[in-house]
């Protein structure tokens, strides 16, 4: 119990006496044992390293996490010591409601259809992303996590001992210049010579045994200066092969970076394929039914134009010869465009609008006849490049 309280006393005088020098050096009332260039160099590049290093670590986190919960609750997995629950990325998640939306909607129409295959898109996608998540964590985080939790902090150590010793060294330089500066003053006393008449002639005793005194403290300090020298030194040594190996710890963060722009890569490149999927399954599903409206769209032409000719007659004409070609270049699109057409030109009839001819192709000129109906009273046109906004008046 003693040596404990004795070690006790001696910690906290060597405490004050460093809080008594830092304070001097803050105030510029004490001298200040400065390191060299060089090994500054490593400590701002070290420095530099540890704030870069957390500000890519929390921006990666950010970026594979966005949700600042999700972040906390991993991290207090992580300090617990716990393995981290799996959780359902944004893509599965929104997969998982497509393919909801796809049973109840119907999953025979079009729609549901279509839910259901981009439901399976995103799924594939939701996978991708964890094991990009994964393999960024692995490859890139540990390593950034593993540099701040332990190789820096031994830094730290190192450069707190390494303050430490600087303040020890610093605090024995000023009691050694202390200690000489009085022993060259009691000297100076000591060699004035005492007058042996006077009634107490101990003055002169009594300066001797003070420069005896001062004496011993330089040595002393004299002492603890060498072995404070020695330990910081020591110490200087340790620290500046600490900073020195934040090359390597460069070269590592290297290899890491590389590893993590593989990930990203092959991670966009799946992206990239699932969709450029998704896009030819969805083009073919558009051309399906773009068919399938044309044909009905067809359908509906003949049966107008069925009719139009039973009301039209145009359709009636005892014309025996041959129409010519038509010269207008729309007819390149087929009899599909035609029957569209005239499935326009019987709404127009049907509705009393008259028509004028505004196309100088032959076809208009050959199909002339009388007029529908007595409102009308022009000839018609059914070349398809007659608009129905050249029809109207």
């Amino acid at each position: 119990m003693d040596f404990n309280m004795k070690k006790l006393a001696s910690d906290a005088g060597i405490f004050f006496t460093r809080a008594v020098q830092f304070t001097e050096e803050k105030f510029g009332q004490a001298e200040k044992t400065e390191l060299d260039a060089n090994f500054e160099n490593l400590l701002a590049r070290a420095d530099s390293t540890k704030n870069w290093t957390e500000k890519i670590l929390r921006q990666t986190e950010v970026l594979l996490q966005p949700n600042p919960s999700a972040r906390v609750e991993e991290f207090l997995y992580e300090k617990l010591d716990r393995k981290v629950p799996s959780r359902v990325t944004n893509g599965e998640l929104l997969a998982q409601y497509m393919a909801e939306a796809a049973s109840e909607l119907g999953p025979t129409t079009p729609y549901g259809k279509t839910l259901i295959k981009v439901s399976e898109a995103e799924k594939r996608l939701g996978a991708a992303e964890r094991d990009f998540i994964h393999a960024a964590s692995i490859n890139f985080l540990t390593p950034l996590r593993n540099f701040l939790e332990g190789d820096w902090k031994t830094i730290s150590k190192e450069r707190r001992l390494l303050q430490n010793r600087r303040l020890d060294l610093d605090v024995c330089k000023a009691r050694l210049k202390k200690a000489k500066a009085a022993e060259a003053k009691a000297a100076c006393e000591g060699d004035t010579v005492p007058d042996f008449q006077e009634t107490r002639p101990r003055n002169y005793i009594l300066s001797a045994s003070a420069s005896a005194l001062w004496n011993d403290e330089v040595d002393k300090s004299e002492q603890e200066l060498r072995v404070a020298q020695t330990e910081f030194d020591r110490q200087a040594e340790v620290t500046r092969l600490l900073l020195e190996g934040i090359s390597s710890t460069h070269v590592n963060h290297l290899r890491c970076l590389h590893e993590f722009v593989e990930s990203q890569t092959t991670y966009y490149a799946q992206c990239y394929r699932h969709m450029l999927d998704l896009q030819k399954q969805l083009g073919s599903s558009s051309r399906s039914t773009a068919c399938l409206a044309w044909t009905l769209t067809g359908s509906s032409a003949r049966e107008a134009t069925r009719r139009a000719r039973s009301l039209s007659p145009i359709w009636n004409c005892s014309a025996k010869q041959p129409l010519p070609a038509p010269a207008c270049p729309a007819w390149a699109g087929g009899w599909s465009a035609c029957l569209l057409s005239c499935l326009l030109v019987t709404l127009l009839l049907r509705v009393g609008i008259r028509l004028t001819p505004s196309c100088p192709c032959p076809w208009s000129s050959a199909v002339r006849g009388p007029s529908p109906s007595p409102a009308s009273g022009a000839p018609i046109c059914l070349c398809p490049l007659s608009t129905p906004a050249s029809w109207l008046l």
